[in-house]
């Protein structure tokens, strides 16, 4: 099957196009190759490889530092990255279309364990809606597309974490973040790290590599418009997460709570109900990716270019 990456050297990128490419023909392009805000651009990525199937990963996201600083570019640039290639794979007769969005597009009030059908309960969190409501319109394209004839999927990963995530201390997933901060810390024999908030936030962490090969195998599934979460659907706290990592680094040192920090939702777990219905499920253990995760970073941390810091 002749399959399109858009996005395909990021985070979600670079776990799902190897497994792809084991059994597929696939083309992966990032923002150098083509400026896909740009709707002819599109067309023009579209006619040149000429898809069956395209799995939109392309976006622009940041910290909250970065959202609070420039919302009217986030939202700007993700609409015209959803709206465009959403009109362009209907033009371009692609046959399914896959695209991600995040879990921060739910209504900032909305309950754990959260489920789909929460998703338009609300406004979602005030410092990154901007991004969270661009995002969200893929939902909203995905059944005025179907309407039309374009299959799509909409999928909402939870809290990912793995291999090539982005390890800057400013804007990282909680995971990478601690994981840079324990080994550079043993690296400079340092007797403590700190940490934001208590710990006591309850997350639904989910290894990147269960999300890609799940993601794989929807495209099998034209039935599946989604949102669909896909996620563990079980808790682990900040701090036991960030204990898992002290202990597989064999870090000596102290971690101190600045209880002073703000730490955001206490409780945010997917429900995954519908996702085991199609019979998937992200069994990766936390103890397991997070070692997976901790040796690719060990291997390619002094290795220029390979590990975003």
């Amino acid at each position: 099957m002749r399959i399109l990456v858009t996005g395909a050297t990021g985070f979600l990128g670079s776990h799902l196009v190897p497994l792809l490419e084991k059994d597929n023909e696939v083309f992966s392009v990032s923002s150098k190759d083509f400026d896909l805000t740009d709707l002819q651009a599109t067309h023009s990525c579209l006619r040149k490889f000429e898809p069956q199937v395209v799995y939109h990963l392309a976006g622009l996201s940041g910290g909250i530092g970065a959202n609070l600083e420039a919302p009217a570019k986030f939202y700007f640039v993700n609409t015209l990255l959803i709206a465009n290639m959403f009109q362009a794979a209907l033009d371009q007769k692609v046959e399914h279309l896959v695209v991600p969005m995040g879990g921060c597009s739910y209504p900032a009030s909305a309950m754990s364990p959260i489920g789909e059908n929460q998703m338009w309960d609300g406004y979602p969190h005030e410092a990154s809606a901007a991004y969270s409501s661009a995002k969200k319109m893929a939902i909203v394209a995905s059944e005025a597309y179907r309407k039309e004839g374009l299959k799509s999927t909409v999928v909402v990963p939870g809290n990912m974490y793995g291999e090539y995530d982005n390890f800057s201390l400013s804007d990282s997933h909680i995971i990478a973040a601690v994981i840079r901060k324990v080994y550079e810390a043993k690296d400079r024999n340092s007797s403590s790290i700190e940490m934001w908030g208590g710990g006591k936030p309850l997350r639904d962490f989910v290894y990147a590599g269960d999300v890609s090969q799940i993601m794989k195998e929807l495209m099998l599934h034209n039935g599946v418009h989604g949102p669909l979460n896909i996620s563990t659907g079980t808790s682990i706290s900040i701090k036991q997460a960030t204990d898992i990592v002290v202990d597989q680094l064999n870090f000596q040192g102290e971690v101190i709570w600045n209880t002073s920090k703000p730490e955001g939702q206490l409780v945010k777990i997917f429900d995954v109900s519908n996702l085991k219905k199609l019979g998937y499920e992200c069994a990766t253990p936390i103890e397991v990716g997070i070692a997976k995760t901790i040796e690719w970073f060990k291997s390619n941390y002094t290795r220029t270019g390979q590990v975003r810091l």
